[in-house]
């Protein structure tokens, strides 16, 4: 009777033990399986980046400029054609040029990848009144009542051309009477445009 009773103790703790080694098993790391798991779909694409086969390689007619867009809170190049004169001689029809693709909403690639643009449908650019300072450009709004990023977009893309900004400095004004000021597209304006881009000390009139 005392045999008995031994064994079935050492039965009953053989049994406790395979159950807490199974429990511990269960609890270390994944359990293995042979059937395929979807993890979801892949991770979203890296803004202000377009994959290779999104960015458009026929070359379109015109002459390649580059105009700055807003992309992750930054200015960011982005590669257009105009019809211009390839000399960019006459400055008007170069500054109008390029602010009619920054006025263009960007392409589905390119919206999708976080483009944008801030500056307004409305937006008009013309040549200097009598006595402005030469190279001036006026534009169908105050500067300083653009918002910043529509103004950094404006003065970085324009300091891109030779004709429009010959020593670095964009001058730009309104329709008032107000005199024009010069800006320089700065690093720290490239990488925060929201922040209002100060005027150059000198460069206006």
């Amino acid at each position: 009777m005392g045999s008995d009773n031994h064994r079935a103790r050492r039965t009953a703790v053989a049994l406790a033990g395979a159950v807490v080694t199974a429990v511990l098993a269960a609890g270390c790391g994944i359990r293995s399986t042979t059937v395929p798991v979807d993890a979801g779909a892949a991770p979203s694409q890296v803004p202000c980046a377009m994959s290779a086969e999104n960015v458009t390689t026929q070359a379109a007619p015109g002459i390649p400029v580059q105009i700055y867009l807003v992309c992750s809170s930054q200015l960011v190049t982005v590669d257009r054609t105009v019809q211009i004169d390839e000399n960019g001689t006459d400055r008007v029809r170069v500054a109008q040029a390029l602010l009619g693709e920054l006025l263009q909403k960007p392409p589905a690639e390119e919206r999708q990848a976080g483009y944008s643009t801030t500056v307004p449908k409305t937006l008009r650019v013309g040549g200097a009144r009598s006595g402005d300072r030469a190279g001036t450009l006026r534009l169908s709004e105050q500067p300083e009542d653009l918002r910043s990023e529509a103004l950094a977009q404006i003065v970085c893309t324009y300091a891109e051309s030779d004709s429009l900004a010959p020593e670095g400095t964009v001058v730009l004004g309104g329709p008032g009477n107000y005199p024009p000021h010069g800006y320089l597209c700065t690093s720290e304006m490239k990488a925060r445009p929201k922040a209002v881009p100060t005027p150059v000390v000198g460069a206006g009139n």
